[in-house]
């Protein structure tokens, strides 16, 4: 089967996740040993070094790309798109409008600035464009965005609206149109079943994921993967404070992530957001 998907990844360090957020403090960032330089490296060479080269996506949080702007460029250089994952991962339904704006302004002319590319796609921190952010659309289209994929068709304590459709579709606002795409979810026994990465890629076993993954495909639609760089990262250092919840979502199978996601890059064909929406020319 020649069917393209997309991978993708979330451009951010080990203790900037929204699990700890309640713990950590960005005041603190500074302070904690950064391993998102090497992590994303190691995924860039293993996207590289398989049988059939990967190119994707990659959300960056601005806070990183301001610190580390060779990473961007690198990034780019070796023929990924970039893309904005704003800019202090911040979940959007707890910013104001005028906030979001300017959080996924400063993040866009940022990356575009290190990138040399034209940055058209936004990842909301933890998939965080939910039903009580209706104006969220609205705003990314406005700052320049052609494409989201930030609304979780799941339940969720954090995020998701079930209700949303689980392929590509147009969302028309105020101010014009923008194409979402969602994370990969699968129908079955009447509830959405994530399977489009992060935890849940570590969740379950392989075999299931990639037998999910292969009937979107078989269904004639493409899908959205993605992978945070410290989930490549088993030796990463532990938050000990943590609620027993936040660590085991964040520690689990951390040694079995870099084994499937090489499975995974040779059983599906992957290539950048903006080439799957056919946005590639812009």
């Amino acid at each position: 089967m020649n069917m393209f998907n997309a991978f993708s990844v979330d451009v951010e360090d080990y203790y900037q996740v929204g699990a700890f957020s309640g713990i950590i403090s960005p005041n603190d960032w500074d302070s904690r040993e950064s391993r998102v330089v090497a992590n994303i490296q190691k995924i860039l060479d293993i996207l590289d070094a398989g049988s059939k080269p990967v190119s994707g996506t990659f959300f960056v949080l601005g806070w990183i790309a301001e610190r580390f702007p060779f990473l961007v460029r690198e990034i780019a250089n070796r023929g990924h798109e970039i893309a904005s994952h704003g800019f202090m991962h911040q979940l959007v339904y707890e910013m104001t409008e005028t906030e979001f704006r300017n959080d996924v302004r400063r993040t866009r002319l940022l990356l575009q600035e290190q990138s040399g590319q034209p940055v058209i796609g936004y990842r909301a921190p933890s998939f965080s464009i939910v039903k009580r952010t209706p104006w969220a659309h609205r705003i990314l289209v406005e700052e320049g965005y052609c494409y989201d994929s930030s609304v979780f068709p799941i339940h969720h304590d954090l995020h998701g609206n079930a209700d949303a459709p689980l392929e590509i579709h147009d969302i028309t606002t105020e101010s014009g149109i923008i194409r979402e795409f969602p994370p990969a979810v699968v129908r079955r026994l009447g509830q959405n079943i994530p399977t489009g990465g992060g935890g849940y890629f570590r969740f379950f076993p392989y075999f299931i994921t990639a037998h999910w993954l292969r009937s979107i495909n078989a269904s004639g639609k493409p899908f959205v993967f993605y992978i945070h760089p410290w989930e490549v990262d088993p030796k990463q250092p532990r938050i000990p404070n943590a609620p027993l919840k936040s660590r085991f979502r964040h520690y689990l199978n951390l040694h079995r992530t870099e084994s499937r996601l090489k499975l995974l890059l040779n059983n599906f064909n992957f290539v950048p957001i903006r080439k799957v929406l056919k946005l590639e020319s812009l």
